[in-house]
């Protein structure tokens, strides 16, 4: 098969730099949120964070979409303790 004239090294190149900065941004997000939230809020996220992390890998390389979706859970689950906990007092 002929290779085509307008194909070049750098084609295979780009997918993998678009990933690289894809993921980087994810983590400084994932680092910008955990920073920012009050300390309850931040208690959830990092747990689910570390949780889904760790799942997401181990479901097939996914662990920073596991983090991400472990911090959103861990963070509503954090609220609704502390809503539970204050409505008891």
């Amino acid at each position: 098969m002929a290779r085509s004239p307008y194909t070049t090294q750098t084609d295979s190149v780009l997918p993998q730099l678009f990933w690289k900065i894809m993921k980087n941004t994810l983590a400084l997000l994932i680092a910008a949120l955990a920073l920012s939230s009050t300390a309850a809020q931040a208690t959830g996220c990092l747990k689910g964070a570390a949780a889904g992390a760790v799942i997401g890998h181990v479901a097939g390389k996914h662990a920073v979409i596991g983090a991400i979706g472990g911090c959103i859970v861990g963070r509503h689950l954090a609220k609704k303790a502390a809503l539970s906990h204050k409505a008891s007092k």
